[in-house]
């Protein structure tokens, strides 16, 4: 995934105009910020509701768990085999692309909006606020943007192969109860 960002090229001890119309985009993006940070809260929301729908039925279910055994490939015919293999295939598919989704990313840029890369932005940020440099601050919510886009963008391809693994689950799953 490539991200192609702006740069906004701002002189040492300078800020953004304080107009309203400068004010509108820079509230703006805030809003985005907040907006791609929900929006990868409830991707990681939705992988959870997956993995613990998966994790109840294949608990729950005898045939669920009986995919998993050699006994129910040895004693089946054709059709239940591969009902039963796919039904197994497509629900261990599901729960690794839930937890893929869930898994911590890593990116090695970081602004003072992340936790992990407070210690080094510190400095950085108390000199912006000493100049009153509001450029800074655009950047930094700009920054923070484009790396919550390459982190939804990641979190919501792993939901939806999770998504579309749970459908084949249900699937196979009814037509094995068809076929018993």
């Amino acid at each position: 995934m490539e991200l192609h960002t702006v740069n906004i090229q701002v002189a040492e001890n300078t800020s953004l105009p304080d107009s309203a119309q400068n004010r509108e985009y820079f509230d703006h993006l805030k809003k985005i910020n907040d907006v791609f940070y929900d929006q990868i809260k409830m991707a990681d929301q939705k992988a959870a509701y997956i993995f613990t729908f998966l994790l109840a039925f294949l608990i729950s279910s005898a045939d669920g768990r009986g995919v998993f055994t050699v006994t129910r490939y040895a004693e089946s015919d054709m059709g239940v085999m591969l009902t039963s293999a796919l039904l197994a295939l497509s629900s261990v598919f599901s729960v690794i692309s839930a937890i893929l989704v869930i898994l911590p990313r890593r990116n090695g840029h970081g602004t003072t909006l992340f936790w992990g890369t407070w210690e080094r932005g510190r400095v950085e940020f108390i000199a912006a606020a000493q100049r009153g440099d509001t450029a800074y601050l655009f950047s930094q919510y700009l920054d923070n943007i484009d790396t919550l886009a390459v982190i939804a963008r990641g979190k919501y391809r792993f939901v939806g192969f999770a998504f579309h693994g749970l459908v084949v689950t249900v699937l196979s799953y009814v037509l094995l109860l068809a076929q018993r």
